[in-house]
Protein backbone atom coordinates (compact mmCIF):
# COMPACT_ATOMS: atom_id res chain seq x y z
CA UNK A 1 0.00 0.00 0.00
CA UNK A 2 2.70 2.86 0.75
CA UNK A 3 4.83 1.53 -2.49
CA UNK A 4 1.22 2.76 -4.19
CA UNK A 5 1.14 5.90 -2.65
CA UNK A 6 4.77 6.28 -2.95
CA UNK A 7 4.17 5.85 -6.97
CA UNK A 8 1.30 8.57 -7.02
CA UNK A 9 3.28 10.97 -5.08
CA UNK A 10 6.31 10.54 -7.51
CA UNK A 11 3.85 10.62 -10.13
CA UNK A 12 2.26 13.68 -9.01
CA UNK A 13 5.66 15.27 -8.43
CA UNK A 14 6.23 14.84 -12.70
CA UNK A 15 3.22 16.11 -13.58
CA UNK A 16 4.13 19.06 -11.46
CA UNK A 17 7.72 19.57 -12.52
CA UNK A 18 6.19 19.29 -16.55
CA UNK A 19 3.77 22.43 -15.65
CA UNK A 20 6.88 24.20 -13.98
CA UNK A 21 9.12 23.59 -17.06
CA UNK A 22 6.31 24.72 -19.48
CA UNK A 23 5.78 28.01 -17.43
CA UNK A 24 8.00 30.50 -18.55
CA UNK A 25 6.15 29.86 -21.82
CA UNK A 26 3.06 31.09 -20.90
CA UNK A 27 3.77 33.31 -17.83
CA UNK A 28 6.52 36.58 -17.47
CA UNK A 29 7.00 37.46 -14.05
CA UNK A 30 11.09 37.72 -12.87
CA UNK A 31 10.16 37.71 -9.38
CA UNK A 32 8.05 34.86 -9.37
CA UNK A 33 10.75 32.88 -11.37
CA UNK A 34 13.36 34.18 -9.19
CA UNK A 35 11.06 33.19 -6.03
CA UNK A 36 10.53 29.74 -7.60
CA UNK A 37 14.15 29.17 -8.50
CA UNK A 38 14.59 29.60 -4.75
CA UNK A 39 11.85 26.85 -3.90
CA UNK A 40 13.77 24.56 -6.06
CA UNK A 41 17.08 25.38 -4.40
CA UNK A 42 16.03 24.95 -0.84
CA UNK A 43 14.05 22.11 -1.44
CA UNK A 44 17.31 20.30 -2.40
CA UNK A 45 18.74 21.20 0.89
CA UNK A 46 15.88 20.68 2.96
CA UNK A 47 15.69 17.16 1.40
CA UNK A 48 19.70 16.68 2.33
CA UNK A 49 18.48 17.46 5.73
CA UNK A 50 15.59 14.79 5.94
CA UNK A 51 18.07 12.18 4.71
CA UNK A 52 20.30 12.80 8.49
CA UNK A 53 16.69 13.43 10.51
CA UNK A 54 13.84 11.85 9.05
CA UNK A 55 15.81 8.58 7.56
CA UNK A 56 18.62 8.08 9.80
CA UNK A 57 17.26 9.72 12.86
CA UNK A 58 20.40 12.24 13.02
CA UNK A 59 19.79 16.10 14.18
CA UNK A 60 22.26 18.15 13.24
CA UNK A 61 22.68 21.58 13.40
CA UNK A 62 25.63 22.33 11.37
CA UNK A 63 24.15 21.73 8.25
CA UNK A 64 24.76 25.07 7.11
CA UNK A 65 28.88 24.11 6.83
CA UNK A 66 28.39 22.26 3.62
CA UNK A 67 25.83 24.66 1.92
CA UNK A 68 28.14 27.34 2.75
CA UNK A 69 31.04 25.58 1.17
CA UNK A 70 29.21 25.32 -2.13
CA UNK A 71 28.23 29.00 -2.05
CA UNK A 72 32.00 30.00 -1.46
CA UNK A 73 33.44 26.94 -3.86
CA UNK A 74 31.52 28.57 -6.60
CA UNK A 75 32.11 32.28 -5.32
CA UNK A 76 35.80 32.20 -5.26
CA UNK A 77 36.33 30.29 -8.13
CA UNK A 78 34.19 32.42 -10.23
CA UNK A 79 35.43 35.43 -8.50
CA UNK A 80 39.42 34.36 -9.33
CA UNK A 81 39.21 32.42 -12.47
CA UNK A 82 37.07 33.45 -15.86
CA UNK A 83 33.40 32.40 -15.28
CA UNK A 84 33.35 29.93 -18.05
CA UNK A 85 30.90 26.69 -17.95
CA UNK A 86 34.23 24.49 -17.36
CA UNK A 87 35.24 26.37 -14.70
CA UNK A 88 31.55 26.43 -12.94
CA UNK A 89 31.95 22.28 -13.56
CA UNK A 90 35.63 22.20 -11.87
CA UNK A 91 33.81 24.38 -8.97
CA UNK A 92 30.87 22.05 -8.64
CA UNK A 93 33.68 18.80 -8.26
CA UNK A 94 35.55 20.57 -5.67
CA UNK A 95 32.40 20.94 -3.65
CA UNK A 96 31.35 17.29 -4.38
CA UNK A 97 34.56 16.51 -2.96
CA UNK A 98 35.54 19.12 -0.06
CA UNK A 99 31.77 18.17 0.84
CA UNK A 100 32.44 14.40 0.82
CA UNK A 101 35.60 15.17 2.93
CA UNK A 102 34.46 17.21 5.38
CA UNK A 103 31.32 15.38 6.52
CA UNK A 104 33.19 12.06 6.22
CA UNK A 105 35.55 13.40 8.45
CA UNK A 106 33.06 15.33 10.98
CA UNK A 107 30.98 12.38 10.63
CA UNK A 108 33.66 9.90 11.94
CA UNK A 109 34.49 12.45 14.73
CA UNK A 110 31.07 12.89 15.49
CA UNK A 111 28.68 10.25 14.79
CA UNK A 112 29.49 8.17 17.63
CA UNK A 113 28.18 10.79 20.30
CA UNK A 114 23.99 10.57 21.04
CA UNK A 115 21.50 12.93 20.14
CA UNK A 116 22.27 16.61 21.57
CA UNK A 117 25.75 16.03 22.06
CA UNK A 118 26.30 14.97 18.44
CA UNK A 119 23.96 18.02 17.59
CA UNK A 120 25.94 20.15 19.55
CA UNK A 121 28.97 19.75 18.47
CA UNK A 122 28.07 19.97 14.75
CA UNK A 123 26.83 23.62 16.03
CA UNK A 124 30.79 24.10 17.10
CA UNK A 125 32.00 23.10 14.14
CA UNK A 126 29.67 25.14 11.60
CA UNK A 127 30.77 27.94 14.10
CA UNK A 128 34.59 27.71 13.12
CA UNK A 129 33.92 27.43 9.50
CA UNK A 130 32.21 30.73 10.20
CA UNK A 131 34.71 31.92 11.75
CA UNK A 132 37.18 31.21 9.09
CA UNK A 133 35.21 32.60 6.25
CA UNK A 134 35.07 36.27 8.72
CA UNK A 135 39.01 36.29 9.34
CA UNK A 136 40.34 34.77 5.87
CA UNK A 137 39.54 38.04 4.39
CA UNK A 138 41.96 37.38 1.67
CA UNK A 139 39.86 34.83 -0.14
CA UNK A 140 36.26 35.12 1.67
CA UNK A 141 35.98 39.07 1.87
CA UNK A 142 35.23 38.35 5.36
CA UNK A 143 31.80 39.65 6.55
CA UNK A 144 31.42 42.01 3.41
CA UNK A 145 31.09 39.17 0.91
CA UNK A 146 32.31 39.83 -2.52
CA UNK A 147 30.08 39.97 -5.64
CA UNK A 148 30.92 37.26 -8.89
CA UNK A 149 30.43 37.08 -12.67
CA UNK A 150 28.68 33.60 -13.61
CA UNK A 151 28.69 31.73 -16.95
CA UNK A 152 26.98 33.09 -19.69
CA UNK A 153 24.82 29.88 -19.88
CA UNK A 154 23.20 31.45 -16.45
CA UNK A 155 23.02 34.74 -17.45
CA UNK A 156 19.58 34.17 -18.48
CA UNK A 157 16.99 33.84 -15.40
CA UNK A 158 15.38 31.66 -17.13
CA UNK A 159 17.61 28.61 -18.14
CA UNK A 160 19.23 28.93 -14.69
CA UNK A 161 15.39 28.24 -13.40
CA UNK A 162 15.16 25.25 -15.83
CA UNK A 163 18.60 24.03 -14.13
CA UNK A 164 17.74 24.51 -11.15
CA UNK A 165 14.03 22.52 -11.29
CA UNK A 166 15.31 19.92 -13.07
CA UNK A 167 18.30 19.60 -10.26
CA UNK A 168 15.76 19.03 -7.67
CA UNK A 169 13.56 16.51 -9.48
CA UNK A 170 16.72 14.90 -10.09
CA UNK A 171 17.90 14.68 -6.39
CA UNK A 172 14.06 13.80 -5.57
CA UNK A 173 14.08 10.45 -7.44
CA UNK A 174 17.75 9.75 -6.33
CA UNK A 175 17.10 10.08 -2.66
CA UNK A 176 13.93 8.12 -3.49
CA UNK A 177 15.82 5.36 -4.94
CA UNK A 178 18.31 5.38 -1.96
CA UNK A 179 16.08 5.65 0.91
CA UNK A 180 14.03 2.31 -0.67
CA UNK A 181 17.18 0.43 -1.12
CA UNK A 182 18.47 -2.04 1.08
CA UNK A 183 20.96 0.53 2.58
CA UNK A 184 18.75 3.38 3.20
CA UNK A 185 15.95 0.50 4.70
CA UNK A 186 19.02 0.08 7.37
CA UNK A 187 19.20 3.81 7.93
CA UNK A 188 15.51 3.34 8.75
CA UNK A 189 16.21 0.99 10.84
CA UNK A 190 18.49 2.82 12.75
CA UNK A 191 16.16 5.62 13.52
CA UNK A 192 13.75 3.56 14.94
CA UNK A 193 16.19 1.32 17.16
CA UNK A 194 19.65 2.08 16.70
CA UNK A 195 20.39 -0.80 19.59
CA UNK A 196 18.57 -3.87 17.89
CA UNK A 197 20.12 -2.75 14.71
CA UNK A 198 23.54 -2.87 15.62
CA UNK A 199 22.69 -6.12 17.69
CA UNK A 200 21.24 -7.59 14.17
CA UNK A 201 24.84 -7.22 13.49
CA UNK A 202 25.17 -4.13 11.61
CA UNK A 203 27.58 -2.01 12.17
CA UNK A 204 25.44 1.39 12.55
CA UNK A 205 28.55 4.01 12.48
CA UNK A 206 29.46 3.35 8.69
CA UNK A 207 25.54 3.90 8.08
CA UNK A 208 25.57 6.97 9.51
CA UNK A 209 28.85 8.19 7.89
CA UNK A 210 27.33 7.17 4.30
CA UNK A 211 24.02 9.14 5.19
CA UNK A 212 26.19 12.06 6.42
CA UNK A 213 28.49 12.10 3.41
CA UNK A 214 25.31 11.65 1.06
CA UNK A 215 23.62 14.89 3.16
CA UNK A 216 26.51 16.80 2.37
CA UNK A 217 27.37 16.69 -0.79
CA UNK A 218 23.51 17.64 -1.66
CA UNK A 219 23.76 20.40 0.99
CA UNK A 220 26.74 21.89 -1.31
CA UNK A 221 25.16 21.71 -4.21
CA UNK A 222 22.33 23.50 -2.68
CA UNK A 223 24.73 26.22 -1.72
CA UNK A 224 26.65 26.40 -5.19
CA UNK A 225 22.89 27.13 -6.72
CA UNK A 226 21.96 29.64 -4.10
CA UNK A 227 25.32 31.43 -4.64
CA UNK A 228 25.04 31.69 -8.66
CA UNK A 229 21.04 32.41 -7.97
CA UNK A 230 22.85 35.73 -6.19
CA UNK A 231 26.13 35.97 -7.74
CA UNK A 232 27.14 37.09 -4.26
CA UNK A 233 28.19 36.00 -1.01
CA UNK A 234 28.83 36.31 2.12
CA UNK A 235 29.46 34.62 5.71
CA UNK A 236 25.88 34.50 6.27
CA UNK A 237 25.83 31.06 4.46
CA UNK A 238 27.77 29.69 7.49
CA UNK A 239 25.28 31.21 10.09
CA UNK A 240 22.33 29.27 12.36
CA UNK A 241 19.76 30.58 10.21
CA UNK A 242 20.57 28.16 7.05
CA UNK A 243 20.12 24.93 9.20
CA UNK A 244 17.11 26.20 11.30
CA UNK A 245 15.58 27.14 7.82
CA UNK A 246 16.14 23.43 6.83
CA UNK A 247 14.94 21.97 9.86
CA UNK A 248 11.87 24.10 9.74
CA UNK A 249 11.07 23.28 6.21
CA UNK A 250 11.47 19.42 7.00
CA UNK A 251 9.36 19.93 10.01
CA UNK A 252 6.54 21.59 8.14
CA UNK A 253 6.54 19.17 5.32
CA UNK A 254 6.51 16.18 6.79
CA UNK A 255 9.84 14.43 8.55
CA UNK A 256 10.61 11.19 6.35
CA UNK A 257 8.84 12.07 3.62
CA UNK A 258 10.96 13.92 1.12
CA UNK A 259 8.28 15.83 -1.05
CA UNK A 260 7.49 17.00 2.68
CA UNK A 261 10.62 19.31 2.26
CA UNK A 262 9.83 20.38 -1.28
CA UNK A 263 5.95 21.69 -0.03
CA UNK A 264 8.02 22.66 3.40
CA UNK A 265 10.42 24.91 1.19
CA UNK A 266 7.66 26.63 -0.96
CA UNK A 267 5.62 27.31 2.15
CA UNK A 268 8.57 29.04 4.16
CA UNK A 269 9.67 31.13 1.12
CA UNK A 270 6.59 31.76 -0.36
CA UNK A 271 5.31 33.35 3.65
CA UNK A 272 8.80 35.40 4.04
CA UNK A 273 8.47 36.83 0.02
CA UNK A 274 5.25 37.64 1.22
CA UNK A 275 5.19 38.86 4.83
CA UNK A 276 8.47 41.19 3.73
CA UNK A 277 6.31 42.50 0.84
CA UNK A 278 3.40 43.34 2.88
CA UNK A 279 5.95 44.88 5.21
CA UNK A 280 6.03 47.81 3.29
CA UNK A 281 2.92 48.50 2.72
CA UNK A 282 1.81 48.33 6.39
CA UNK A 283 3.90 49.08 9.52
CA UNK A 284 2.02 46.51 11.24
CA UNK A 285 4.28 43.65 9.34
CA UNK A 286 7.78 45.38 9.65
CA UNK A 287 7.93 42.97 12.72
CA UNK A 288 7.27 40.05 9.96
CA UNK A 289 9.45 37.29 11.77
CA UNK A 290 6.53 37.19 14.47
CA UNK A 291 3.89 36.52 12.06
CA UNK A 292 6.12 33.81 10.58
CA UNK A 293 6.45 32.32 13.66
CA UNK A 294 2.26 32.33 13.55
CA UNK A 295 2.54 30.54 10.57
CA UNK A 296 4.85 28.00 11.78
CA UNK A 297 2.70 27.44 14.82
CA UNK A 298 -0.47 27.04 13.44
CA UNK A 299 0.85 24.48 10.76
CA UNK A 300 2.56 22.41 14.42
CA UNK A 301 -0.78 22.91 15.75
CA UNK A 302 -2.73 21.36 12.94
CA UNK A 303 -0.46 18.91 11.20
CA UNK A 304 1.32 17.60 14.26
CA UNK A 305 3.35 15.07 11.79
CA UNK A 306 3.63 17.75 8.92
CA UNK A 307 1.78 18.19 6.25
CA UNK A 308 2.37 15.01 4.07
CA UNK A 309 2.81 12.96 7.64
CA UNK A 310 -0.42 14.37 8.82
CA UNK A 311 -2.41 13.51 5.19
CA UNK A 312 -0.83 10.51 5.32
CA UNK A 313 -1.89 9.00 8.74
CA UNK A 314 -5.78 10.32 8.18
CA UNK A 315 -5.48 8.79 4.70
CA UNK A 316 -4.34 5.47 6.34
CA UNK A 317 -6.90 5.30 8.81
CA UNK A 318 -9.89 6.12 6.71
CA UNK A 319 -8.96 3.43 5.03
CA UNK A 320 -8.21 1.28 7.39
CA UNK A 321 -11.89 1.63 8.64
CA UNK A 322 -13.14 1.41 5.98
CA UNK A 323 -11.56 -2.20 5.65
CA UNK A 324 -12.68 -3.16 9.20
CA UNK A 325 -16.46 -1.89 7.62
CA UNK A 326 -15.89 -3.96 4.84
CA UNK A 327 -14.77 -6.99 7.12
CA UNK A 328 -17.89 -6.25 9.18
CA UNK A 329 -20.49 -6.53 6.17
CA UNK A 330 -18.93 -9.44 4.86
CA UNK A 331 -19.22 -11.24 8.13
CA UNK A 332 -22.40 -10.40 8.60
Amino acid sequence: MRLIEGNKMTAVILIVAAFLVLLPFVYESRNLFILLTQIFVFSIFAMSYDLLLGFTGIVSFGHAMFFGIGAYSIGIFMKRFEPTLGYFLLAVLMTIALTAIVSFVVGLLTLRLKSHFYAMLTLSLSGLFLVLAEKWRSMTYGNDGFTFRVPEQFIDRTHFYWLCLFLMVAVFLLLKRFTNSPLGRVMQAIRENEQRTESLGYHVLHYKITASVVSGVLAGIAGVLYAVSLRFVNTSVFTMDITLDALLMTIIGGVGTLVGAIIGAGIIEFAHDWLTALAKEHAIFERWIIFFGIIYILVVMFFPKGIVGTLSSLSWKKKKQHAVKKEEKMAG
